[in-house]
Parts: C-alpha cells; sequence; structure tokens
C-alpha cells in the first residue's frame, strides 16, 4: 500500500541539491539525461576503492572474494528488481546503449538471413537506431519503421501493417526520452508473440519510474541504465532469456569470457560470463545495488504516485502559459516535457533558465527522427524525478513567465 513521501527527509539523501548555481538554489529538471545520487551510493563507491579493492572471479585471496561476493549481489539484485527468472540472465554493460549494440551484434549473427526484416519506431533514441542500421547494412537487412501519431503515441495499426513474414526482430522503447510517453509494450510483445517475433525493449526511462517485470511482459531483452535511476554512471544491465543468450555468439573477446584458450581453438564460459569480457566497472556496480535499494525502499508504488502527482501539477501548468506549445500530448506518459517557446531559442531559454539555478535539457534529445516528426529543430525539456518538489515547479512555472513576458 502507498504511503505519503517525506519529501523533505528524501531530498536530504541527495547532497548536490544543497548546490548553489548562480546565487540560487539547483534545481535539478534534468533527470531524463541523468538522475542525481542519494548519499548511500556515493558512500558505497567511496568504500569499496578505500576498502575491498580489487579484481574479481579471479583471486582467492580476501579482496577478491570480498569484491566478487559484492558485484554477484547486485547481479542477485537486479534479478529480483526486474523479477528475471535466473541471476544468468543479468549481463552487466557499461548501459542501455551498449546493451542494445550487443544485442544488435550477436542476435542478428546467430539468428538472421538477407532480407529479413527488423522493425523499430520513429520514437527511438538514436541508441536504439543507429546500431540497426549498421548491422543491416552489414548483414543485408531491411529496417522498418512504425510510425507515431501527432500525439507522439505509437500507431499499432502502422505496426501489425508493416509486420511480414520475413519480420524477425522489434526494437523498442518502453518510455519515450523525449516525450514522456509510456508505450503500451505488452499488446506490442503480444503482437509479437502471435507472429514469432523476437523483441527488444529499452527500458532506459522505465526503470526508475514504473514497474518492470519481464516474465510478466514475456520480452525477449530487456535494456537499462544505472545512472537513470540513481546509481552510477558507466553501468548498465541486459536481460535476455537465457536459451537466446547460450546460444548467441559472445560479443567482445577477452579475459573471464573464455574457459579455455589454446592457438586452436576457444571455448567460451556459461552465461552470463560469456558476455561480459575484461575487468568490468566493478565499485558501480557494487554502488549500483545502493540505487536499487534505494528504490526498493520507498517502493515502486509510492514512487508512481508522488511522480504521476508532480506530473499532473506540472502539466496543468504548463498548459496555461501563453506562447509555450508542448511537443507531445500522449494520454500515458510520465513527468518528461518537451515544449518549445514562440519567439525564444530553446538554447537561449536553457541558459536563461540556468541564470535562474534551473537546469533543463535542451536539443534534439538524440531524436532527431522526433524532431523532423514534429518539423522542429529541438525543444527544452523538463524531466522530473522522485526528489523534485512541488515549490520547484512552481519557482521553474514562475520563471518561465517572466523570460516570455521580457
Amino acid at each position: 500500500m502507498s504511503k505519503p513521501l517525506n519529501i523533505d527527509r528524501l531530498r536530504k539523501e541527495f547532497p548536490i541539491l544543497k548546490t548553489k548555481i548562480n546565487n540560487n538554489n539547483l534545481v535539478y529538471f534534468d533527470n531524463a539525461a541523468t538522475t542525481q545520487k542519494p548519499i548511500k551510493v556515493i558512500n558505497a563507491l567511496d568504500y569499496y576503492y578505500k576498502n575491498i579493492n580489487s579484481n574479481i572471479h579471479r583471486g582467492i585471496h580476501s579482496l577478491a572474494e570480498i569484491a566478487t561476493k559484492e558485484f554477484e549481489k547486485t547481479r542477485s539484485i537486479v534479478k529480483k528488481f526486474i523479477n528475471a527468472k535466473n541471476e544468468e540472465e543479468i549481463i552487466f554493460t557499461r548501459g542501455t546503449t551498449e546493451g542494445i549494440n550487443l544485442v544488435a551484434n550477436c542476435y542478428p549473427k546467430k539468428y538472421l538471413k538477407e532480407n529479413d526484416e527488423i522493425i523499430i519506431s520513429e520514437m527511438e533514441h538514436h541508441s536504439n537506431i543507429v546500431p540497426w542500421q549498421m548491422i543491416c547494412k552489414e548483414k543485408k537487412l531491411k529496417l522498418k519503421v512504425i510510425e507515431i501519431n501527432k500525439k507522439g503515441e505509437l500507431d499499432l495499426n502502422s505496426f501489425k501493417s508493416l509486420i511480414t513474414d520475413k519480420t524477425k526482430f522489434v526494437s523498442l522503447v518502453h518510455i519515450s526520452n523525449s516525450l514522456g510517453t509510456i508505450n503500451p509494450i505488452k499488446k506490442i510483445i503480444s503482437i509479437c508473440r502471435d507472429n514469432d517475433i523476437k523483441i527488444l525493449i529499452d527500458g532506459a526511462q522505465a526503470s526508475p519510474h514504473i514497474n518492470i517485470n519481464v516474465q510478466e511482459l514475456d520480452c525477449d531483452f530487456y535494456v537499462l541504465s544505472a545512472h537513470k535511476m540513481y546509481g552510477p554512471t558507466g553501468v548498465g544491465v541486459m536481460y535476455g532469456k537465457s536459451k537466446l543468450l547460450n546460444e548467441m555468439p559472445p560479443y567482445m573477446g577477452g579475459g573471464e569470457m573464455i574457459k579455455n584458450v589454446t592457438f586452436n581453438k576457444t571455448t567460451y564460459n556459461d552465461i552470463p560470463y560469456k558476455f561480459e569480457a575484461g575487468t568490468p566497472n566493478i565499485g558501480d556496480v557494487i554502488a549500483f545495488k545502493e540505487a536499487i535499494n534505494f528504490i526498493n525502499e520507498i517502493g515502486k508504488e509510492n514512487i508512481q504516485n508522488y511522480e504521476k502527482d508532480l506530473k499532473n501539477y506540472t502539466l496543468e501548468k504548463l498548459q496555461n502559459i501563453d506562447g509555450l506549445k508542448l511537443v507531445g500530448d500522449a494520454k500515458n506518459r510520465i513527468g518528461v516535457f518537451s515544449f518549445t517557446i514562440e519567439n525564444t531559442h530553446y538554447y537561449d531559454l536553457g541558459l536563461l533558465l540556468d541564470a535562474k539555478g534551473i537546469a533543463v535539457r535542451t536539443g534534439h534529445h538524440c531524436t532527431q527522427p522526433i524532431m523532423d516528426k514534429f518539423n522542429i529543430e529541438g525543444t527544452t525539456r523538463m524531466s522530473l524525478a522522485i526528489y523534485n518538489s512541488i515549490e520547484e515547479i512552481d519557482y521553474f512555472i514562475e520563471s518561465l513567465k517572466k523570460i516570455i513576458n521580457k
């Protein structure tokens, strides 16, 4: 059962929120780019390097064993967080981008042949476009694109019309990083199942905001980044069904991903280690579990309820500002708002807000096809997180109005 959050107490867990920007209190609304880190994450990283720094999986000395144990604890916690069936299905990467690239490189090499088709959408981040373009060029595959409507929602009829007997793979974003749209992933996966199509879900924006249950979704792959969910940068997760991971070739060669190496033949390690070549980002992976613990302690239901209130409040305020145009108006969305201001360039607006201590993102947000769809160059994007407050939103709205009315 959800309960009201003590937002003042929660904010105290984030040291950076005490920062002054241009003599103003920091108001951080760039959460879709990266979230801030609670003190327990910062302390966990600090503790690792001060007390247990060692390589993992390969040593019998005490530090190596402690580091390995803490590293693998994170794998166990991630498994529970997304409800994977087995820990071996959790592959650590550098982030969502590497997770997508891993699948885009390894899955087609095993399963796809010339003229097979891959489907993505107009809504995708560049990280879920470019890797598929590259592998399609290499293997002579065909890339198809689902259209989005004027509200910034996926057109399911467009999706269905693209499917043929050569359609073998779909890769879609769970929640848009520039529009905030929550896609009907369960419906899309059901369509894929009916047509024997494998599917990857980009969960970079979903992981801190909504519940993720990969078994219930029945997706084949799911990727996310720690830094979008209050964890360190340089760490991500690629979930894959064990049958597929066992059959796919490795992504990179090197240490850890092997069983035996000779000049005649190399045999590969079992999953997940087959896909984790070299020394990983050990300290940050260990600290990542504290970010998940932070989310779990608050509770996803509590997070969703609080962020829903923030979203609705912000949406109402933005819609009442003359000269402001929201880009995307999806019914099912999170607190990510891209907008343009009449007669004000988004870059100038970002600088003017920064002068007041307000951090927002400006530009195309690595989603140039979306900007092309709406016939704009870029937007100002405001994105909310659990530590944001009504008071911050009011200050932001007041600042926007002053800038517009100058």
